[in-house]
């Protein structure tokens, strides 16, 4: 009885200590995702008033960007499917663009191409603008900036090795917007089992440490770990790179992989020359087949100087912390107690409900209020999502979203796209 009594105040304690009495972290469950929990608090004055009023029109709400935070005026659209499963089952449609879609942006221009479509009555989907746009934001910006990198990485192996940089209760999504945006593998193990890959990884600098010795690690590691798991040594602990590598080479020879360099910014020097050195002094010692990564604060210049050079890059920072895309929600439609569509939407706005087409030969995007496509030369952009809370359009597999994705952005990175309006 008394080892009870003491367990229950130990455990009163504990709870008189902690920040939070219904959970560990400050994170949401998933059900207070999709119960729109997660809101900001005047949505629910707004639905609270209108219902005091008695007023509830349908409207039509449209989810578009005018800026863009990358130096181009193209980005991808990510989140689609998230947003259509926190939407399900309510009594609304939505139309939307596909999953990693590109989109044109143009600041320069009043109109723009929305990204989604939603309409019912406002008080059954207000609350859920706030985890909407959540969804889209920043799932956005991580496809994008990834796109960006995988392009200019061109045929070089690229790992995301970002998630350390984030809140962990958004590494998978993290890995999954760098999937989608062409990055080819992760190496966060709960990304990777969701997104049923495997994890890809090499060694830590803490595990180098540990050893005490660099070679004595490397060999370690190469008895210890599964055989599947490439034998990549990390060369820049406690040595020289280039004496490292070679130091690499000749303690595990043939199962020698390839060399990741993490250099530390303080002690970086010209990374691409250190990298030659690094590939000349492999090779003339038989080991051109040894692959070289480059990791450690790198961004698109880097990538770009350093490309031609080494055989895969691991994207960190530049890609998990990338900048959100600035998506809003807003009505462009109200219909009246009549069923009459009322064109009205904020200062700054552009009413009505709007269709986007696209000429595929040239990315000319169309904006217009005619539901009708121009001509065969364009298709459709915004297509059925959700029709009366069921979900009417098959996911693609990331795999398969990917592959179209990059399609996209290699075409779009050497045409003239542009939004034109009718």
């Amino acid at each position: 009885m008394l080892g009870l009594a003491y367990q229950r105040k130990k455990n009163r304690e504990g709870k008189r200590n902690r920040d939070l009495q219904d959970r560990l972290f400050w994170i949401p469950t998933e059900q207070e995702i999709k119960d729109a929990v997660t809101t900001d608090v005047y949505f629910q004055y707004a639905i609270d008033a209108l219902a005091y009023a008695g007023i509830n029109p349908f409207v039509t709400m449209e989810v578009y960007t005018r800026t863009n935070p990358f130096p181009s005026n193209w980005a991808v659209v990510c989140g689609i499917y998230e947003v259509a499963k926190l939407l399900e089952g309510l009594p609304i449609d939505v139309d939307s663009m596909e999953e990693g879609e590109v989109i044109v942006v143009d600041p320069r221009l009043a109109f723009y191409e929305p990204v989604m479509r939603i309409s019912g009555r406002y008080q059954d989907f207000a609350k859920y603008e706030n985890p909407i746009l959540g969804f889209l934001c920043q799932s956005s910006g991580i496809c994008t900036k990834a796109a960006r990198v995988s392009l200019l990485a061109e045929n070089k192996m690229n790992i995301s090795f970002g998630t350390r940089r984030a809140h962990p209760a958004l590494a998978a999504t993290i890995e999954r917007s760098c999937l989608i945006g062409g990055l080819d593998s992760v190496s966060n193990v709960l990304g990777a089992k969701l997104l049923g890959k495997k994890a890809s990884g090499t060694m830590p600098h803490a595990y180098i440490l540990c050893v005490g010795d660099e070679v004595k690690a490397w060999k370690i590691f190469d008895k210890a770990i599964a055989k599947g798991v490439p034998r990549i040594a990390l060369v820049d602990t406690m040595n020289d790179e280039k004496f490292a590598a070679i130091g690499a080479l000749e303690a595990l020879g043939n199962h020698l992989e390839g060399v990741r360099l993490d250099t530390p910014g303080s002690r970086r020097g010209d990374m691409k020359r250190i990298v030659q050195e690094v590939r000349w002094e492999l090779n003339i010692r038989h080991g051109g087949n040894v692959k070289i990564i480059v990791s450690g604060g790198l961004d698109e210049q880097s990538i770009l100087e350093l490309r031609d050079y080494v055989d895969g890059f691991g994207i960190g920072t530049t890609v998990s912390t990338a900048p959100v895309i600035d998506f809003g929600g807003k009505i462009v439609e109200v219909k009246d107690e009549n069923g009459k569509p009322e064109f009205r939407s904020k200062r700054g706005d552009l009413s009505g409900t709007k269709y986007v087409y696209r000429n595929e030969k040239t990315f000319e995007d169309l904006v217009t209020l005619n539901q009708k496509s121009p001509s065969k030369a364009y298709t459709p952009l915004l297509k059925p999502l959700i029709r009366k809370g069921r979900i009417v359009r098959d996911f693609k597999s990331v795999d398969q979203l990917k592959d179209r994705t990059r399609k996209l952005v290699k075409r779009i990175s050497v045409a003239q796209p542009r939004i034109i309006w009718q």
